[in-house]
């Protein structure tokens, strides 16, 4: 089983995504960058871009930024504070070839 942290993404609506991931990749300033388990402290800015969550079975979830945003890492924890973000469909065994966007804020 992979190691896992707690991660909560805000927008001005409310809660957005929260749960426990394995990996973490979004668009920091100077580019993508990846966060792990017990990573260290961190606080960026982030830049309009996909943000792709990886939980403890593999599967990924990824939300698309339209917008400046941040992000913190401290003790096992993400949040990413975001005006604007969409979520990404996957195509699964019943829909296959369809990915759409779900706006949420």
């Amino acid at each position: 089983m992979d190691k896992l942290f707690h991660i909560t993404i805000f927008t001005p609506e409310g809660i957005v995504h929260e749960g426990h991931i394995s990996s973490l990749v979004a668009p920091g300033e100077l580019g993508y960058l990846g966060v792990w388990a017990h990573h260290a402290p961190l606080m960026t800015t982030l830049q309009p871009g996909k943000i792709i969550l990886k939980d403890a079975a593999g599967q990924q979830t990824i939300f698309e930024s339209q917008s400046q945003g941040l992000l913190e890492v401290l003790k096992n924890e993400v949040i990413l504070i975001l005006d604007r973000v969409s979520k990404w469909l996957q195509p699964n065994s019943t829909d296959v070839g369809r990915i759409g966007k779900i706006s949420l804020s």
